[in-house]
């Protein structure tokens, strides 16, 4: 993958390969079934890449960029470290990391990258901020910690609040500091951005520049609970209300939005979902040679090393698995419960695991998030996961620092 060699080639192969050293010849290919049942994810990211076809079609897209381009210019760098932490907010309501990355980065990865941004800059931006849920009472992998120290869903967030807070604010300091020194924080020219000597031709369309926020519009404030209607509204829900809402405001013709939507669809399959797939058989193999509930063995075997292990390991799983939950519950649920044995408070330590885990995956180039993002930007997973990295492990360490050693 460093050599951007076919993604989906490389991790399938490796997951095959992984699978029949581990003795289990079949195992890829149940990955492989297993994996199509996704329908959550399959179904945001469908809606996701369709809506954004309609909007370059009908040059809603267009409109916003270019009526947002002048105040973006002028925010500058400070964009980037902006869209973290903006992303950071809005994941607190949109829990999923997936889904945030979606509804998200449909937005604001075309407009940092009109702004003058690189496009893996803009894509790793938006799944920076994707562990945001852990400010939530009601996010499952709070409700787990509970189920192992005996403290509320609030005390938990409290007692994460600020080092959660931390960490979020190194990786958009981070990736500022990464496009400054590779000169990536200005200088990108996007395709569809119309120059500045053809501006005074072009007439912003205010009603057109609207469409490509409703979306997000919906599910944040559905999702908060600041307008009730909203709340059964799913992703694609709400990327299908985005669609019929632009062919209101346009009046492009129905079949051409038709036809672009679902032209979207099969390229999301094809190029996003079909990675996400490859992904999962990759990370079979893994679990298939015994690799990851080794990792976890030591860390159970070895209670000197808890307090490092409860960050690093969920960690590790994390950058491995492209998964932070699955790192982080198989830890809480087998070590976690031990806390008191350690020395450590099982808050702390389950909030470390958790917090670990999603960092983890935030720089994990086969997480379902981190390529959705990397699509949307149309570079490599590779590219964005290399730019997440050196902020995800400074975050580590000042996680781990804050909750388990002061």
């Amino acid at each position: 993958m460093v050599k951007r060699y076919e993604t989906r080639m490389i991790l399938f192969c490796s997951g095959v390969i992984m699978s029949f050293i581990g003795g289990q010849f079949f195992a890829p290919f149940s990955a492989f079934s297993q994996s199509m049942h996704e329908t959550k994810l399959f179904e945001s990211i469908i809606a996701v890449m369709g809506f954004a076809m309609v909007m370059k079609l009908t040059q809603c897209d267009k409109h916003l960029i270019n009526l947002l381009i002048k105040p973006l210019r002028k925010a500058g760098p400070l964009l980037i470290p902006a869209s973290v932490l903006v992303t950071l907010f809005i994941n607190v309501s949109i829990t999923s990391s997936a889904g945030c990355s979606a509804a998200v980065g449909a937005i604001l990865i075309p407009l940092m990258m009109a702004a003058g941004i690189h496009p893996a800059i803009a894509g790793a931006c938006i799944y920076a901020g994707t562990y945001g849920a852990m400010f939530n009472p009601g996010y499952p992998q709070v409700a787990l910690i509970v189920s192992v120290a005996d403290a509320t869903p609030v005390d938990i967030v409290g007692n994460h609040f600020f080092a959660l807070l931390l960490s979020g604010i190194i990786g958009a300091v981070s990736l500022w500091i990464i496009a400054y020194l590779k000169n990536e924080h200005t200088g990108y020219v996007m395709p569809n951005m119309i120059p500045d000597s053809e501006q005074p031709s072009f007439k912003i369309k205010y009603h057109y520049a609207v469409v490509p926020l409703i979306p997000i519009f919906i599910l944040v404030t559905g999702n908060m609970g600041i307008i009730p209607l909203f709340k059964p509204f799913s992703i694609s829900h709400a990327m299908i209300i985005g669609v019929f809402c632009a062919f209101f405001v346009t009046r492009t013709n129905p079949q051409e939005i038709s036809k672009e939507f679902w032209h979207g669809a099969g390229d999301a399959f094809g190029h996003v979902f079909g990675i996400i797939i490859c992904a999962l058989v990759f990370v079979n193999g893994l679990q298939s040679m015994g690799m990851i509930q080794a990792l976890i063995g030591l860390m159970i075997d070895v209670p000197s090393i808890a307090k490092l292990s409860s960050g690093i390991g969920p960690f590790l799983l994390g950058v491995m698995s492209g998964s932070g939950d699955a790192a982080s519950v198989a830890f809480n649920k087998a070590v976690t419960i031990h806390a008191a044995d350690f020395g450590l408070s099982p808050m702390s330590m389950g909030s470390m695991a958790a917090i670990g885990g999603a960092l983890g995956r935030t720089m994990s180039p086969v997480a379902g998030g981190m390529i959705i993002c990397a699509a949307l930007a149309g570079v490599s997973p590779m590219e964005t996961a290399k730019r997440n990295a050196p902020g995800m492990i400074i975050a580590l360490f000042s996680t781990m620092i804050l909750l388990l050693y002061i």
